[in-house]
């Protein structure tokens, strides 16, 4: 359960202490109808089933299926329940409000006996008030695929003072960010890939004199506000200097060497008219999608895939048929390396509320679906109906109604792992390619420069307090800021920089740090 390394200081919800009015329970019926191709269940075991309820995220997709009665959860129904006596029942959770709602339900003893959250800080807040099951002695006893499956390395980071209080999914994909450019306009200017900060700074000096596109309103450099797709990349990483892992994994980036003179850069880049001149204002990325189809933007970072989803790549297709867009490494830092963020090896922390009577049953479904045969099915269905068979390699048919897939590979469903899953990572990194048909090499490129010379943040193992209360208040000014810097005029910059952290420390950014170290050393010290 490491925690991004991002230059926000992500806020954490605590627990609800009181119950709250007007918290329903689903009503749906869950079907028993089997799968023909798929079901082996056997016949209902005599005696009343047990219900298990199971949290699911309602992302509100349009033509979603009832979250209740799909194609996945009759597998599920069918290949588990039946065999266990049990109906297994989904809890949709609104993936927008998931920490708050899942506090509620937690207040109330109504969370799913499987319950799941992104927010580590949240699995420990609930285990330091005793509101979740020790999982050690279950695990041994009921979920030896499981623990097989997962292994040492992404369970340990489900461990809070010694014990595992959660079950954190596997991530397969641990690539991050990842950086374009137009090739075709590199190739009409004649220039090469730029693999520097100054040859990229060349690029887009000619990228705004040349406009290689002939587009009305050329943007060298596209971003949009702070936090979204079209950010910054790994340039903070090429300017940060030496530090201690003391000081790297407890200070904010505010107070790094090197984060003035990255921001000074991107000020610099701004005021030449390189970078999006409204990008402070695009609170939703739309504008900054709308000038990437229309083909105006030379260069961005963003997600490793975001110019090969089909959402981003057919529009740019049917508008700019020659635009072609390539990964690339451009940001060194003073050693040679292109260090940049990867995903840690943990994906969502899945744990059970101490108000579950079904502790043993939750272990055995997670046990369950850590088989090859389960999670392949719930990550691509049946072949010929749910995916096709590309060169040995699943490709999923996106469809409406039952068959759909309201999340990537049915991530909502498959809480044991976070990405493909096809038992091997050179075939995982071909199935993730394949889902960007027609630029599979190039998607197979970013995501090996994004999983090259990367670095993973800090996990604590105890609560930040000050983090927790402080947060928001950091977070919000973490925008603020960062938006000032690069938009003022450069003769302002050296003040307004310090200034702005000066207030950001006094805010709780020192007592977020400071804390931090004690955690730390606490940390260090019981290695030893």
């Amino acid at each position: 359960m490491k925690i991004k390394n991002m230059l926000t200081l992500l806020p954490v919800s605590t627990l609800l202490l009181t119950a709250l009015a007007g918290c329903g329970s689903d009503t749906n019926k869950v079907s028993q109808s089997a799968s023909p191709a798929t079901s082996t269940a056997a016949s209902t075991p005599s005696g009343p089933p047990v219900t298990l309820t199971v949290e699911v995220f309602d992302r509100g997709v349009q033509g979603q299926p009832d979250l209740n009665n799909n194609t996945w959860t009759r597998y599920i129904n069918d290949n588990f329940g039946k065999q266990n006596n049990a109906i297994v029942k989904f809890v949709p959770v609104p993936r927008s409000q998931e920490v708050e709602k899942l506090n509620v339900l937690m207040a109330a003893s109504e969370a799913p006996d499987v319950s799941f959250t992104y927010d580590s800080a949240t699995v420990s807040r609930y285990a330091k008030v005793n509101g979740i099951i020790q999982l050690n002695d279950l695990l041994d006893k009921y979920g030896k695929d499981l623990t097989n499956y997962l292994g040492k390395t992404v369970l340990s980071y489900g461990l809070f003072d010694g014990k595992q209080m959660a079950i954190p999914a596997k991530r397969t994909s641990l690539a991050w960010n990842g950086m374009f450019i137009r090739k075709d306009w590199l190739d009409k200017l004649g220039m090469p890939v730029p693999t520097t900060r100054d040859e990229l700074y060349n690029t887009l000096v000619a990228f705004r004199d040349k406009n290689p596109g002939g587009v009305n309103g050329v943007i060298p450099w596209g971003l949009a506000a702070t936090g979204l797709n079209y950010n910054y990349g790994n340039l903070g990483e090429s300017f940060w200097g030496k530090q201690s892992d003391e000081e790297f994994n407890t200070a904010p980036s505010w107070l790094r060497p090197g984060n003035k003179d990255a921001l000074k850069f991107l000020n610099k880049l701004y005021n030449e008219k390189l970078i999006s001149p409204d990008f402070a204002l695009d609170k939703t990325a739309k504008q900054a999608d709308a000038d990437l189809t229309n083909g105006k933007v030379g260069f961005f970072s963003a997600n490793w895939d975001y110019p090969l989803r089909q959402n981003i790549s057919q529009p740019l297709k049917a508008n700019v048929p020659t635009a072609n867009y390539v990964p690339i490494d451009t940001f060194q830092n003073s050693e040679g390396k292109y260090k940049k963020i990867a995903y840690n090896e943990n994906g969502v922390n899945v744990f059970i509320p101490k108000s579950s009577k079904n502790a043993e049953l939750a272990i055995k479904y997670l046990n369950w679906m850590s088989d090859p045969k389960n999670l392949f099915f719930l990550q691509y269905g049946q072949e010929g109906v749910n995916h096709k068979m590309v060169n040995g390699i699943p490709q999923v048919i996106n469809q409406t109604g039952d068959n759909m897939q309201i999340s990537y590979l049915n991530l909502d469903y498959t809480l044991v792992v976070n990405g493909v899953e096809l038992g091997d990572p050179q075939k995982n990194i071909k199935a993730l390619a394949a889902s960007a048909p027609g630029l599979e090499e190039a998607a197979e490129k970013s995501y090996k420069i994004n999983t090259t010379e990367t670095y993973t943040s800090f996990f604590f193992d105890t609560p930040n307090e000050s983090n927790i209360k402080f947060g928001k208040t950091l977070g919000d000014m973490n925008k603020l800021m960062t938006d000032k810097l690069i938009v003022c005029k450069p003769a302002e910059f050296d003040a307004l920089y310090d200034k702005l952290v000066a207030e950001y420390m006094a805010a709780g950014g020192q007592a977020v740090m400071d804390e931090n170290v004690k955690i730390y050393k606490a940390m260090q010290a019981n290695k030893k």
